[in-house]
């Protein structure tokens, strides 16, 4: 009988430690994803920034601007048109060609 107290001695003991771990192992998992979702919230967030300054960063206007402005361009008129024909020969404009 002793040894059998032992034995279930043991088994009690075992399983108490079994279950102190997984209880701690749950609690950090747990921890670990409420922090997991805290970040993907503030990922989300900036995000959703970037995405407004992007916007705001490609509107047309700003963008007509910046070429303008920065790369010296300007709009194309026909007077400052050329065609090219697919052999790469220049073509005269409408305005140009003679009867």
């Amino acid at each position: 009988m002793t040894r059998l107290s032992i034995v279930l001695l043991l088994a009690v003991m075992a399983s108490g430690m079994w279950l102190v771990q997984v209880q701690y192992e749950s609690r950090r998992l747990n921890t670990e994803w409420h922090r997991a979702n805290v970040e993907a919230r503030r990922l989300e967030v900036e995000r959703q920034r970037l995405l407004v300054e992007k916007r705001a960063q490609a509107t047309p206007l700003r963008v007509e601007r910046l070429a303008r402005d920065k790369l010296q361009m300007r709009t194309p008129t026909p007077a400052t048109t050329l065609y090219v024909a697919a052999d790469g020969t220049p073509l005269l404009p409408a305005a140009e060609v003679k009867p």
